[in-house]
């Protein structure tokens, strides 16, 4: 273990530990695979500062925090037990897989800090609401402006509600294996303008009839919807139907015209 140690690269997985005390010693390993293990903390790691890419899959890690590590660039937790996206702060990280987690809620993702991260892996968390009407939403990546792969697949999201115009880099959205079941919540992803491929398979608004016609009135410039292109039949069907709905839309917009008068009547 020394050599590879030397050669700052760390694989240490599937080797049963419950603790890498030992890491805190070797600062400038750039490359650390502890997966597969019986690990509950990763505070040593917190030494690493010339750390570049970190996977801790498939162990039993609660929490993802770890002191701001300034040159990490990819960091994988996947098949956790963790709950919450707090303490990852890494100014040049790139991508953050937190897959097959327990993660109910995103908060403390900051983007003045996340000034670097373009993907998030999120899919097989547990991703809910706490509001009153207990709708299952997407929140605390609004603000992610450079994010522009969202992996959300296999949670119980029900509403697209959560989207902003601040997520202007977002271009692939999976959300397959949701629970979306209104078209209508199509009509909250225009706001995302770099958006060109979409995820919904296996969501309950796919059964729709109209499904794939809609998604594309909504967002015209969607290029592809479950992995399928749009042909560009589609899209001038898709033009016109938006056309027609904007020229409703001024119908009823219009003022009422008022009632002729009827001239009145000369007096003899």
């Amino acid at each position: 273990m020394r050599k590879k140690l030397q050669r700052k690269v760390a694989h240490l997985l599937q080797r049963d530990l419950t603790d890498i005390y030992l890491l805190r010693s070797y600062i400038h390993l750039r490359y650390v695979d502890v997966s597969e293990n019986h690990l509950t903390d990763l505070s040593p790691l917190n030494y690493l500062t010339h750390l570049l890419w970190l996977k801790a899959d498939g162990n039993r890690l609660r929490s993802a925090q770890l002191n701001e590590l300034p040159y990490l660039q990819i960091a994988s937790f996947a098949y956790n037990q963790i709950t919450d996206t707090e303490g990852i702060s890494h100014p040049r990280l790139e991508t953050l897989n937190l897959k097959g987690n327990r993660i109910h809620m995103v908060t403390g993702l900051d983007p003045q800090k996340l000034i670097s991260l373009h993907t998030v892996e999120l899919r097989g968390n547990q991703l809910g609401s706490t509001a009153q009407n207990l709708l299952k939403k997407v929140e605390g990546l609004e603000d992610l402006s450079n994010l522009t792969t969202l992996h959300l697949r296999d949670n119980q999201i029900d509403t697209l509600s959560g989207f902003s115009r601040e997520m202007k880099s977002l271009q692939y959205l999976n959300l397959r294996g949701n629970m979306v079941a209104n078209l209508g919540e199509l009509a909250k992803l225009r706001d995302l303008p770099k958006l060109r491929a979409l995820v919904l398979l296996d969501n309950p608004c796919t059964e729709e009839t109209n499904y794939r016609q809609e998604a594309l009135v909504q967002m015209p410039y969607l290029e592809r919807l479950d992995k399928e292109f749009y042909e560009e039949e589609e899209r001038a069907e898709a033009d016109e139907i938006r056309q027609s709905l904007k020229e409703d839309k001024e119908k009823e917009q219009e003022p009422e015209p008022k009632p002729d008068l009827e001239p009145e009547q000369s007096l003899i």
